[in-house]
């Protein structure tokens, strides 16, 4: 490897707590992947997928094993260009070393160097995906996972310990719409290149939006950076469903939403490589009634994180919070919710948070019923009628088109 350059986060997949607690989309019953959820998998091949946003011929992949209660021990490790269903394109698949992770910890594999990448600039890699596959030896203990990755992933049947090895998709008879045991994969990047956290809930992980369609509201900021000819500028998505900037605490158990925003900044944004910029979009969670939190308490939390990143010298540009108001989600959709809403977004209005703030507010909600607009409210993962909470693939079109104008 070269060391004119350094590590660039390219994908991520926040780590929210040990399967299955979560908010899973479209997930295809796992009873015969998993069937023992305490146990995790045993004896066991697991193969998934990822999509960069820089491309690179040397990376690197996070393990995560930040939620289990026992040592790790992964083998039959490859990285490889992903050909379609469970399948490796042939001829692409490098080997990596055996790798055990204790209990509560994560870390990076040794660089990964792939020789048939001749030029990370190739426009043909742009969009193209990555599968990482790995052999459970013994079993895994609870597994860490992002519940709701909104791309498809395979699993191996209980003993199948061949499947890892194989560039077909025989062995892996099972899908999951979510990503276990790695949550970061790396590129080694050119030093103008950096990372862009997208950091929030459900709104950011991709509620409502298509399965495998790539077209939440940071994919799609990505092709626009791509089209205004910003290639060394990664989106990396850090949303999960359900999280909370101020709460839940740690000592309540593990909760949907993963750790709150402030427990979790330190692994999911500040320790990832290279970033430059992070763009905040949450909120909603805090003023449900499983949050019971009103405006001040959760400004105050947003001010002690935005502390912690500037002291890592991190421009972080916010976003006001769309209406959730009529919402058939419960405890999302009430006159106190939005009320706590609104006064939480008259703050970053009057500029006492951000560096600069993206109005997604002004974008979604009609102001003639305070609601989200109609042609926002729908769900495209299911084809169902929208929740009056997540907007619809267009929806998220129109908010990458926001973080544009801020990102310029």
């Amino acid at each position: 490897m070269t060391r004119d350059g350094h590590w660039v986060t390219s994908w991520a997949a926040s780590a929210q707590g040990p399967y299955p607690v979560g908010s899973a989309i479209a997930q295809p019953d796992l009873s015969n992947a998993l069937p023992f959820p305490a146990q995790g998998l045993q004896d066991q091949s697991l193969r998934m997928i990822v999509r960069p946003t820089l491309w690179s011929w040397c990376w690197r992949v996070r393990l995560s094993n930040v939620f289990g209660h026992e040592t790790l021990r992964l083998r039959d490790l490859t990285l490889g260009l992903h050909w379609g269903g469970g399948a490796l394109m042939p001829g692409t698949a490098v080997a990596l070393p055996d790798q055990e992770i204790p209990a509560g910890q994560s870390q990076w594999t040794p660089e990964i160097e792939l020789s048939w990448v001749h030029r990370a600039d190739d426009e043909l890699l742009r969009g193209q995906c990555l599968a990482l596959s790995a052999r459970v030896d013994g079993t895994s203990g609870p597994l860490t996972w992002h519940a709701k990755s909104m791309v498809t992933s395979y699993l191996s049947a209980p003993g199948d310990r061949k499947a890892a090895g194989e560039n077909d998709e025989a062995g892996f008879v099972h899908t999951s719409t979510s990503t276990f045991l790695i949550d970061a994969l790396d590129a080694w990047s050119p030093a103008t290149s950096g990372a862009v956290v997208a950091f929030g809930d459900s709104l950011t992980d991709g509620t409502a939006t298509t399965l495998n369609g790539y077209d939440r509201w940071p994919d799609v900021l990505q092709r626009r950076l791509w089209a205004a000819g910003r290639r060394e500028e990664a989106i990396v998505n850090a949303g999960i469903g359900g999280n909370q900037i101020a709460g839940p605490p740690s000592a309540a158990g593990p909760w949907r939403g993963g750790q709150s925003a402030l427990e979790r900044m330190q692994r999911d944004v500040l320790d990832l490589s290279g970033v430059r910029t992070v763009l905040w979009l949450q909120g909603i969670n805090d003023f449900s009634e499983n949050g019971n939190q009103d405006a001040a308490v959760v400004i105050a939390a947003v001010r002690l994180a935005l502390q912690r990143m500037r002291g890592q010298s991190l421009p972080v540009i916010g976003a006001t919070v769309p209406s959730a108001l009529g919402s058939t989600r419960p405890g999302q959709g009430g006159a106190l919710q939005d009320a706590c809403r609104r006064a939480f977004n008259a703050c970053i209005r009057s500029g006492g948070l951000f560096d600069a703030y993206a109005d997604i507010d002004a974008v979604l909600t009609d102001p003639s019923t305070g609601r989200m607009r109609r042609e926002f409210d729908g769900d495209s993962t299911l084809g169902e009628p929208g929740d009056g909470l997540h907007p619809n693939r267009a929806g998220h079109a129109a908010m990458a088109r926001c973080f544009f104008k801020c990102l310029k």
